[in-house]
């Protein structure tokens, strides 16, 4: 073992004296590995970004969305048949709830929504917000965890009492000294006491906002039926559109179907539904437009969209991508690694003399095979390390720069440093190889 070791201090010494050529040697394999560890973490933060994304839209939830069209001014006869038709579809509502609860088999939870966009006014202050009306179980859909505080009560849902959980930058903007449960806000004109603070979250998704993302430090919360009682209720308008329709038709003095086409009919703005298996998602999505289409009239003024597939089907062409970008990166160590084997093997010719002397004074093949091989090892090692190193700045200097999260993993190194090793031991084993097999004689005559 010691004369091996005295080996490696004879592939030290030598790539001490060519600095420079062990350099110029190393760089296709510091790029190579600087270059896999920068995909690989743009890879694993887009992973990231994926995860958090499902957090937030929440698992196996299915969002339910009105469609509110606006009619033209020219429609033809079956286009204006279809208006009239629409007119009879209640819309969204609170029923829908309680027949999905009802009706389908898979449900875990369901909760609904309606957003009103606002002000939220104290001491003076106001700052816009937008206000949620939701039940308890949309805090667990959505993974919405408190910071102090509660939830509301069983008796303030079924009663719509004017409470509140607030996001943390409402808590922030209002109450930066002080403990807001019990205080009050007002909202539009409503007076509403806080009952509880959410946690912060950190991941902003606003292009997410359609498939049932929001802002959730921004929000209020309160109960639904607080929102229908003491803020807004679409169903009664479209309700008493209804009525005034059917009263009066036998004299052609109708409501015109073109009327407030453009205004929201339905009570609800989103139902989220969360069935207990990713396997239920299409076959539940399949049940819900048919439950919703029997109790619309057949009219189809609702889409029924699943966030967990779209995001995963996301994942799966960023993976892709990755691939690719990572298969890129992985040439430049192929190339590092020719370089090291070509430079190797002019090594070995400049130095024939040095191997013929010490084959001639006792030296083994091993012994020759281990100093060359040694000598490209430790380049591409260093070279390795250096490319770690410089693969960590880049995945940061993107992230701080270009504005894409990057994620360099303690894997993602180590397979780094892997196989910059491994290119040496493989690229440098030839020229190694190659050395050793000179016949001594000849190489102390070689000129």
């Amino acid at each position: 073992m010691g004369r091996y070791l005295h080996d490696i201090v004879i592939a030290i010494e030598s790539i001490m004296a060519n600095q420079l050529r062990s350099l110029l040697t190393a760089l296709g394999i510091i790029f190579g590995v600087a270059a896999v560890i920068t995909m690989l973490s743009i890879g694993k933060g887009a992973q990231q970004e994926i995860l958090d994304q499902m957090k937030m839209v929440g698992v196996n939830n299915i969002m339910i969305t009105p469609i509110v069209s606006a009619a033209g001014a020219d429609e033809d006869q079956e286009e204006s048949e279809n208006k009239e038709k629409k007119k009879f579809s209640p819309g969204l509502t609170l029923l829908d709830v309680e027949a999905i609860k009802e009706t389908l088999p898979t449900l875990n939870q369901v909760s609904p929504e309606i957003a009103m966009n606002s002000f939220v006014i104290r001491g003076g202050k106001r700052e816009s917000a937008k206000l949620m009306g939701v039940s308890n179980e949309y805090f667990n859909l959505f993974n919405l965890n408190l910071e102090s505080g509660s939830y509301f009560n069983d008796y303030q849902e079924e009663n719509g009492i004017p409470v509140c959980v607030i996001g943390a930058n409402i808590r922030n903007k209002f109450f930066a000294k002080t403990d807001p449960i019990g205080s009050y806000i007002k909202f539009d004109q409503v007076w509403l006491k806080i009952v509880g603070v959410l946690e912060k979250t950190d991941v902003t998704l606003t292009r997410f906002e359609d498939i049932g993302v929001n802002v959730m430090n921004d929000n209020v919360y309160i109960p639904v039926k607080t929102m229908i009682l003491r803020f807004q209720n679409r169903a009664l308008v479209a309700s008493r559109l209804k009525s005034t329709t059917v009263k009066r038709s036998w004299r052609f003095i109708s409501v015109s179907p073109n009327q407030n086409s453009n205004s929201n009919y339905h009570q609800l703005d989103r139902i989220v539904v969360q069935v207990n298996e990713s396997g239920e998602l299409n076959p539940s999505s399949d049940v819900l437009s048919r439950l919703l289409l029997r109790r619309h009239q057949e009219v189809e003024d609702f889409e029924i969209t699943v966030p967990e597939l779209l995001l995963k089907q996301e994942q799966r062409t960023k993976d892709i991508f990755n691939i690719v970008l990572g298969a890129i990166a992985s040439i430049s160590l192929l190339v590092g690694g020719i370089g090291i084997m070509n430079i190797m093997f002019a090594s070995v010719m400049e130095r024939i003399k040095e191997i013929g002397t010490r084959l001639a004074i006792g030296a083994k093949k091993m012994d020759i095979v281990v100093q060359f091989l040694a000598e490209a090892v430790l380049i591409s090692v260093s070279g390795g390390l250096i490319g770690v190193l410089l693969g960590i700045i880049s995945s940061a200097l993107i992230t701080k720069f270009a504005g894409i999260l990057t994620v360099v993993s303690p894997v993602s190194v180590i397979i780094a440093f892997f196989v910059s090793a491994s290119v040496g031991v493989i690229f440098g084993y030839s020229p190694a190889k190659r050395a050793s097999e000179r016949d001594p004689i000849e190489s102390l005559r070689y000129e």
